[in-house]
């Protein structure tokens, strides 16, 4: 007999977690994607030392969790695996765009959009797929898609949007060739534009390059 992969579509729901408050003092927002094994409530930590009066963090969630380590006691969260890909990535786009669109962003604020590890991969596919404008794009110890061209790119202007690249020189998950690959595939994605900062550290998120950002 012979199996057959069919698709049904259905509505969802998901949550995602912010900090701090949204008002007329608000300077800059900032939408973080995680990285795999993170929920979107603790990955807000590492961004509780901005000042919290000028900057709003949104913290979309995952959507796929599972028990961290076999242990049935910690939860953690993947966004995309190799298995379909690019179908279920269109999940993950209609359910930021819904999130973007019930928050309300005022246009006069800054707008970060943070991708660390996994959340790499969801930040940059996300902005070139809606070609969604930001003053900066901070890509942090992730893997750019390989089916990503620089013309997906092509609508962010020079004098508008920064292009941060971030990476710890003790990376686990990047050989020196891999990084190698990594750099010279960014610079062609943003056409030699994207800064890059090297830090001395592992595959890990620190709190005082994040507030160097802004």
């Amino acid at each position: 007999m012979k199996s057959i992969e069919k698709k049904v579509h259905y509505t969802t729901t998901n949550t995602y977690s912010t900090l701090n408050e949204l008002s007329k003092n608000t300077k800059t927002v900032w939408v973080v994607l995680h990285g795999i094994g993170y929920l979107s409530r603790y990955f807000l930590r590492y961004f509780d030392e901005l000042p919290p009066a000028e900057n709003y963090i949104i913290a979309p969630q995952a959507p796929s969790k599972y028990y961290l380590n076999g242990e049935y006691r910690h939860v953690g969260a993947s966004w995309l695996t190799k298995e379909n890909t690019l179908p279920e990535a269109e999940n993950v786009y209609a359910y930021l765009d819904a999130l973007l669109d019930g928050e309300q962003i005022p246009a006069d604020k800054n707008l970060i959009i943070f991708g660390f590890s996994q959340g790499v991969s969801i930040a940059t596919r996300w902005v070139a797929r809606r070609q969604l404008k930001c003053h900066q794009l901070v890509l942090y110890a992730g893997g750019m898609p390989k089916e990503l061209t620089s013309q997906d790119f092509a609508f962010l202007k020079e004098n508008e949007t920064k292009v941060t690249v971030i990476v710890g020189d003790k990376d686990e998950y990047l050989t020196a060739e891999r990084l190698q690959l990594v750099s010279e595939h960014i610079k062609k994605l943003f056409h030699n534009r994207a800064e890059e900062l090297i830090f001395d550290g592992k595959h890990e998120v620190k709190k005082e390059i994040i507030n160097q950002l802004v």
